[in-house]
């Protein structure tokens, strides 16, 4: 049977975060795999009430466990990184990185309680980790966060390059340049790209990428504005943001603070690899307390709007000792990602009714995308000369513009989301499976599916109440006509201004009184009868059909 090259998009693809990728080449249905990226993406409030992460669901990677090679980790944002430690045990195999990505893959590994000798940490080309059928290089890619790698992944099939996810910035500030000379050199070894996965996340802004040494003056001229406290945030993975605005608070006569741990955690990390070579001198927040306020420049995490980071904390009092007051400054030099508008908004009102001025990204002055824009894409598909474009990271119309994009510069391509197999061995892409795909939620401490349930029934309870109904059948398995009604999340009142409760007693004392034994003696058309019941009471009263736990208890008779 003949071999082929595969490609299967977990996470990711689709979707803007949660990142989780396969290749596979060898004779169809036995292909030895390796997986790139182990992405998270956040829950929220209206689809997934109560969860923290969300991430791929890899039961096919579990089923194919014995086929899978390696793991490979492109960089270390948390869409491409954050699921490691969780899913690290269902996999169980050596995860291979550059420096300061593994640094970070560490910590999520020893999170979870999991062995840390399984991350192996590799130079960037030309060096090569050979793992199976395929021969792996890191090319340096300038992003939003430092060692960020594209992947040449050579196959006996040819060469792909999957780019994760980079912007062309020739002075990135920290971190390494986009080297054209070197993508030339990329582009003409051998027989040249077969294919080229490529992220699509900027493809509909127009105008070519701009670089982050950019805003350094733009930055400084706005802290030396500032009459009092100057408060900034960003991502914290973005390490040459951080120093562009430690370096201007320093410029300004101010001293910087860091708030937030996973802010002083990454400048950590970058400087203990080697990759922050010069970070300003910061103080503590005991110390920013007792100083001047046009003497303070506070660093913060929340740039998102999360509801226990810095930012957010700020917004609503104090914070480490630490207070806004009217005639701050507060600086969001980040974009916002589409889904975290309404907890940034919420920061920036409760802000705003301190008297904070509020200064934000979206005329491009005080941020730059990470991400390439579509002019940059054109320039690399003109560049590698790739015969196959597969788009991915980005949603559904990211992937199909991006496709079409491909296919008026006469480059075969084919729009592929999560759990579309394809075979990239001949010429065009073919479609040759459709793997169920799906997510994991982690729920405090516990992996769920998106499917067992939990998140459904809690999305129901939220919207539309819960009510605790219990009957006590007597020894004589005779129901006792004192139901007993406990509701949470409704109006205590209903429309006669009785209460609900009472109601809904009343309906059921009628029922239990006329219930023939067939239902009584039959636990389940019971359960049926007195949840119909209460939720046909409470749309009556309130117009709403409250979940209905119902316990039935039934006395021994001695």
């Amino acid at each position: 049977m003949a071999e082929r090259l595969i490609y299967l998009p977990l996470g990711g693809a689709g979707e803007i975060g949660m990142n989780a990728y396969v290749y596979g080449y060898g004779e169809p249905g036995r292909e030895r795999l390796i997986v790139v990226d182990l992405g998270v993406t956040f829950g929220d409030m209206d689809s997934s009430p109560g969860i923290d992460l969300i991430m791929a669901d890899v039961a096919w990677l579990e089923q194919n466990r014995d086929r899978i090679d390696a793991i490979f980790i492109t960089h270390g944002h948390e869409d491409h990184v954050g699921a490691l430690g969780l899913l690290w045990p269902k996999l169980q195999k050596p995860v291979h990185c550059r420096r300061f990505t593994a640094a970070l893959a560490r910590l999520k590994l020893e999170e979870a309680g999991q062995p840390v000798d399984q991350i192996h940490v590799h130079a960037p080309r030309p060096d090569v980790v050979t793992v199976g059928a395929f021969q792996v290089q890191f090319v340096p890619v300038s992003h939003s966060i430092p060692e960020s790698s594209a992947l040449i992944i050579d196959t006996p099939a040819g060469r792909i390059v999957h780019t994760g996810d980079f912007k062309l910035d020739g002075t990135p500030v920290v971190g390494e340049p986009f080297d054209p000379i070197l993508w030339h050199e990329i582009a003409n070894e051998g027989q040249g790209v077969k294919v080229l996965t490529c992220d699509s996340t900027n493809v509909f802004s127009p105008h070519p990428g701009r670089s982050e040494a950019v805003l350094a003056n733009p930055i400084l001229d706005f802290v030396m504005a500032q009459k009092q406290m100057v408060v900034a945030t960003t991502f914290a993975s973005n390490i040459a943001r951080l120093r562009t605005l430690a370096e201007a608070g320093i410029a300004a006569g101010r001293k910087v603070c860091l708030l937030g741990r996973a802010m002083r955690r990454m400048v950590t990390v970058a400087t203990e690899a080697g990759i922050l070579d010069r970070f300003p001198a910061v103080i503590g927040p005991e110390e920013a307390s007792e100083l001047p306020r046009d003497k303070v420049m506070l660093l913060v995490t929340g740039s998102q709007g999360e509801r226990r980071a810095a930012s957010a904390q700020l917004s609503r009092g104090r914070y480490l000792g630490l207070q806004l007051k009217e005639g701050d400054s507060f600086l969001f030099s980040s974009r916002t990602i589409p889904g975290n508008e309404r907890g940034v908004i919420r920061i920036m009102n409760a802000l705003s009714e301190m008297g904070v001025d509020l200064y934000d990204a979206d005329d491009g002055v005080y941020h730059v995308s990470g991400h390439a824009n579509r002019p940059d894409i054109e320039a690399v598909h003109d560049l590698l000369k790739p015969q196959i474009v597969i788009p991915m990271h980005g949603e559904h119309m990211h992937l199909r513009a991006h496709a079409k994009l491909a296919e008026a510069r006469g480059i075969s391509s084919v729009v592929a989301t999560n759990g579309t197999m394809l075979d990239l061995s001949g010429p065009v892409p073919r479609v040759v499976d459709q793997i169920d795909t799906g997510r994991l939620y982690l729920d405090g401490n516990v992996l769920i599916g998106a499917m067992d349930g939990v998140v459904r029934d809690r999305i129901r309870m939220s919207l539309n109440g819960q009510a605790m109904v219990s009957v006590i059948i007597d020894e004589e398995d005779t129901p006792l006509p004192d139901a007993w009604v406990e509701l949470s999340g409704l109006p205590e009142l209903g429309r006669a201004g009785v209460p609900l409760a009472t109601n809904i007693e009343s309906a059921l004392a009628e029922f239990l009184e006329r219930a023939d034994d067939r239902t009584v003696m039959n636990d389940d058309r019971l359960e049926e009868a007195i949840r119909k019941i209460t939720r046909q009471v409470s749309m009556e009263e309130i117009g709403k059909k409250p979940e209905v736990t119902v316990v039935i208890s039934r006395l021994a008779a001695e």
